[in-house]
């Protein structure tokens, strides 16, 4: 045969693809099956070393924050799946590639070498969903895979055949034209097609999430409306709620003191969350127990309902950064679920796994900490399918990465064990450090010759003794604190009375927490034990 051209077998080889990256989401959509360059994008997450995974979340937060590109969780989700995508049509790039090569040293038919190419791939996904344990019908998946892969791999190999040059060096003739415009407008006829369908048989998407009870209102208390209908709405609460009434007014701008479920940050290890059915789900019970048993999620609500308002940040959160909410967080005390289960005395931990993969280990006293809580609801509803439906755990005083979204399991152990971060080489530990934040400087609501500044602070469960403000490098004057807090878990918004000069500014923040212990200045990264330094905003007067 001819001998195709290496550039435009490349190009050939990323067109086909389109239509291969449809036929997976209809696929999806149709019968469940995986897709397969999300998986491949998860795999590669779970398998590259840490510091490969770390560094590379790092570059793509930075990007974000200095292109301004929007919130760091949201913003990064979409670049994952914009980049698993990506890498799909590269390898479909070196695929054709690939074959073009082969064609060259080989007399065997280009269906047969592309077919060849596309069986190698099909193996690679095969392994890829096998890591990572898929549902469904592995029968159905599989033939599924092989057929779209090996289908592929013989459809790109007749196509690199058809457009192979007459002779070395020789221009592009109609024929050939013709060729590439047919493959090309094919490929993007199919690729639309399938995507249509994918996208009118998932519109009833939504409801089927509806339909697993994620998100929906919680049996008691109804959902809460407002800060002050929350707390007095809630079912026991862990601490004593406070008197909101009459509290210090924060300044425009300043984030909501409750943070709306749709705006709470999401860092996870998924390129789109699990959805789990919850009927269908139980927590898996095994280890030191003397009275083992799966719980349904029904059983775990008949315990003592606790909600807690608190505020959760994620390590990898930067300074004056976004991955950080409060929410009330409703659910059941782990030690009375421990009890139930009567914890072996020499139970020194308590290892969990999610339906992700992702696992953690609590020790022993964080285990019997009465703020700890096996999470159900968030803000008056069930948890959404984005913040770990049906169940995650809320630990005091440590980072989100110490605390695991769709639990499926749990076991008691002897001995505490790393958990997935750990090593990866993330902080051990994963205490938070104390944040301070300008989120606005608010000139519009500029009087009496003050422009109002507003924030907030957080220490985890130590509180916020004192919040100061530094203007132009000179002295610092403390601000007043929206006092009392919603709790000794959550941050506290704080607002300072600037008397204003104009120019250019530099304004700083700074707290103390409840121990007297100052914020740390000197400024250090995320890794691997949360960024610290102080937070600094600029604006025109």
């Amino acid at each position: 045969m001819n001998k195709p051209s290496l550039p435009l077998s490349t190009l050939l080889g990323a067109l086909t693809t389109l239509p291969m990256l449809a036929l997976f989401y209809l696929g999806e959509k149709l019968a469940g099956l995986p897709f397969v360059p999300f998986d491949i994008f998860d795999w590669l997450a779970r398998v590259l070393p840490g510091p490969v995974v770390t560094f590379g979340i790092d570059t793509m937060v930075n990007l974000i924050r200095f292109l301004n590109l929007g919130t760091v969780s949201e913003t990064a989700k979409n670049a994952e799946q914009l980049l698993a995508l990506s890498q799909l049509v590269i390898v479909g790039a070196l695929a054709g590639l690939l074959i073009a090569l082969v064609l060259y040293r080989s007399e065997r038919s280009a269906g047969e070498v592309g077919a060849a190419v596309g069986l190698l791939l099909f193996l690679f996904f095969v392994v890829v969903e096998v890591q990572l344990a898929f549902s469904g019908n592995p029968l159905l998946t599989l033939g599924w895979l092989g057929l779209v892969t090996v289908g592929w791999g013989a459809v790109l190999g007749r196509s690199i055949q058809a457009t192979a040059p007459s002779s070395e060096g020789s221009p592009v003739d109609g024929a050939r034209r013709a060729a590439l415009l047919k493959v090309a407008g094919g490929s993007l006829g199919l690729a639309l097609g399938a995507w249509g369908a994918g996208r009118l048989l998932g519109e009833g998407q939504a409801e089927q999430v509806a339909a697993t009870g994620a998100g929906q209102p919680l049996a008691s208390p109804a959902s809460p409306t407002t800060e002050a209908a929350t707390a007095a709405q809630t079912p026991a609460v862990a601490t004593p709620t406070p008197n909101l009434e009459g509290r210090l007014e924060p300044v425009a701008g300043t984030r909501p003191e409750v943070t709306p479920n749709e705006d709470f940050y999401r860092i996870d290890i998924n390129t789109r969350s699990p959805v789990i059915d919850r009927d269908s789900w139980e927590l898996a019970v095994d280890g030191l127990f003397q009275r083992p048993r799966n719980l349904t999620l029904e059983e775990l609500m008949a315990f003592p309902a606790v909600t807690q308002p608190i505020t959760l940040s994620c390590i990898s959160n930067r300074i004056g950064g976004d991955l950080i909410g409060t929410s009330y967080w409703t659910g059941v005390r782990l030690r009375d679920v421990l009890a139930e289960l009567q914890l072996e005395p020499e139970a020194g931990a308590l290892f969990l796994e999610a339906e992700d993969g992702f696992y953690e280990t609590v020790v022993a006293d964080d285990m019997m900490d009465e703020r700890t809580l096996l999470v159900y609801g968030m803000n008056g509803e069930t948890l959404p399918v984005e913040h770990g439906f049906p169940l995650r755990i809320y630990i005091p005083n440590r980072y989100g990465m110490k605390q695991p979204k769709w639990i499926v399991r749990m076991e008691a152990i002897e001995a505490w064990a790393p958990g997935y971060w750990v090593e990866r080489g993330w902080s051990r530990e994963a205490r938070p450090h104390i944040v301070s934040v300008i989120d606005t400087v608010a000139e519009e609501a500029a009087a009496g010759g003050t422009v109002p500044l507003g924030g907030i602070a957080w220490a985890g469960d130590r509180g916020i003794q004192k919040v100061e403000i530094q203007v132009d490098g000179g002295d610092w004057n403390e601000a007043q604190l929206r006092k009392p807090p919603l709790s000794t878990l959550t941050w506290v918004q704080w607002r300072y009375e600037w008397p204003a000069t104009e120019g250019r500014h530099t304004f700083t923040v700074r707290a103390t927490d409840g121990t007297g212990t100052l914020q740390i200045a000197d400024e250090t990264g995320v890794r691997p034990d949360g960024a610290t330094g102080y937070h600094s905003l600029s604006a025109s007067i």
